[in-house]
């Protein structure tokens, strides 16, 4: 069927993008925490909450939805360590999910 040929397009290239996402995420951690990196973590992690659940990804969403909660509260309240592991894990989760995704569609009809 044309429509998921279509589909599954642009679920490679979200994912191909989700994939960088994902790696700039992880470098405006490694950056620090100014705000700057904060709100890059924040802004990034909002895009994939969105997107992901748009393409029927509601892992990748919930993930991301996961950092963007935990920035807020850090912005908010401050770091702390329990905060900063659960971004680290919600990340590592983040990127096994993109993986996951990318070698099930890579299964799909081309």
């Amino acid at each position: 069927m044309m429509v998921d040929y279509e589909l599954n397009e642009l679920r490679r290239e979200f994912l191909q993008e989700a994939g960088e996402k994902v790696s700039e995420i992880q470098r405006a951690l490694d950056d620090g925490r100014n705000s700057e990196s904060r709100d890059r973590l924040a802004y990034l992690a909002h895009q994939l909450k969105g997107s992901g659940g748009s393409y029927g990804y509601q892992r990748i969403s919930s993930e991301a939805a996961e950092i963007e909660k935990a920035v807020e509260k850090i912005t908010e309240d401050g770091t702390d360590a329990a905060t900063e592991a659960k971004i680290q894990q919600a990340v590592v989760n983040l990127r096994d999910e993109v993986q996951k995704a990318s070698r099930e569609l890579a299964t799909a009809p081309a």
